[in-house]
C-alpha cells in the first residue's frame, strides 16, 4: 500500500523551490527571458498541497499552480 499524500516527501517544499519552477514554465510557455519575470506572489494550499505562484513579465501576469509531492506545473493561467 503506498503511503498518503500527506506521508509523501513534497519535493517542493519551500517557496525558494517552487518559484524557480514556475519561472521555468513561464519561460518555455511565453519565451520570455528568466531575468525578466517578476513574482509577485506566492500562496501554498495546505489542504491541497499546490503552490501557488503569481508571475509578472512584460505586460502580462500569470498563475502557475504546481504540485508540491509531484514537482509539476499543473497549471499555467494569464490573468
Amino acid at each position: 500500500m503506498s503511503p498518503g499524500i500527506g506521508l509523501m516527501k513534497r519535493r517542493l517544499p519551500t517557496e525558494k523551490e517552487a518559484i524557480p519552477v514556475a519561472v521555468s514554465g513561464i519561460v518555455q510557455k511565453y519565451g520570455v527571458k528568466s531575468d525578466e519575470i517578476k513574482t509577485l506572489e506566492t500562496k501554498f494550499d495546505v489542504d491541497g498541497g499546490d503552490w501557488y505562484v503569481a508571475l509578472g513579465f512584460g505586460e502580462k501576469r500569470a498563475i502557475v499552480k504546481m504540485d508540491s509531492v509531484q514537482g509539476t506545473i499543473t497549471e499555467i493561467k494569464e490573468i
